[in-house]
Formats: structure tokens, sequence, C-alpha cells
């Protein structure tokens, strides 16, 4: 119901406010605060969007938690597709998405509403199985050896290419 309302409310919001602005400046002065709102944008989210790709790479190369850098990540890819909207609605709200207080209280607004229940990097510790099996489950199989050449004792093996 409330993306319905999105939907409806932000073109109704965008048009009124152009033909607000446009009869209080003209239509060129309109178009181009749109336009330059835009420029302006894209340069501010390929920065903070390169910074926001920095962070998560350190995060994953210290085993770290990343979730904080994939939400920025998020929010910074939102308010870009804000910016490519024209409007000056959209348009605000791209750019105040990109100011960092805003990210942030809106990241931390949502992580107070969403809860993680898990969060691992790497091989389990010895005993813990990884998936829907416990670890005293076992997979029985058959077995057979092969040469380098993929050649076992009854033939080639149907799992390489000849």
């Amino acid at each position: 119901m409330y993306i319905f309302l999105a939907f409806l409310a932000v073109p109704l919001i965008e048009i009124a406010l152009f033909i607000e602005i446009g009869g209080l400046i003209g239509l060129w002065p309109t178009l181009a605060i749109v336009v330059a709102t835009a420029i302006a944008g894209i340069i501010m989210v390929r920065s903070q969007g390169a910074q926001a790709l920095a962070d998560l790479r350190r995060a994953l190369e210290t085993l770290g938690d990343p979730g904080r850098a994939l939400a920025e990540g998020a929010v910074i890819l939102f308010a870009g597709a804000l910016l490519l909207t024209p409007g000056f609605f959209t348009d605000t709200v791209g750019l105040l998405l990109l100011l960092p207080p805003v990210r942030r209280a809106l990241i931390a607004a949502a992580a107070r509403r969403v809860q993680m229940a898990r969060f691992t990097v790497g091989t389990p510790p010895p005993g813990e199985a990884r998936g829907p099996r416990g670890p005293e489950d076992v997979i029985e199989g058959d077995w057979r050896e092969i040469d380098g050449t993929g050649r076992g004792s009854d033939g080639p093996s149907p799992w390489q290419r000849h």
C-alpha cells in the first residue's frame, strides 16, 4: 500500500513543483536547475560510491562485518537513481541521502527494525557443519582411483572431456 501511495504522490509533487518553480523563474532556468542537480548528484554518487566500495573491500579483507558498507552502498545507489529522475523533490531527497549524517541516521533507523541472526566468514569451526546437515550426518558414496589421463580401471571417466 505504501509503495502505491509513493508512486501516486511523487509524480504529483513533482508536477506541482515544476509548475510553481517554472512560474517563478521561467522554463529555461527551471530546466537548468534540474540538469545541474543531476550532474552534481552523479559526481557525488561516483565519489561516495567509490568510498563505499573501498569500505566494503576493507571489511571483507579484515573479515569484519560488511553490513554497514553494504547498506551505505545501497543507499548511495538509491540516491543516484533519485538524482537521475528529473524533478525537484526526487533531487532533494537524493541529495539529502548523499549527506553522510542523513545516510547514517537512515541506516541506524533501519538497523533498529532489522536483526541479523548470523554472519560467518570462512571455514566453519571443526564439528560445525555448513548448510542444512548436522555434523553427525554421513554421506556415503563409491569411489575409484584414476590416473592423470582420466582413465580408471574400467575405462575413461564420464566426468572429463576427451
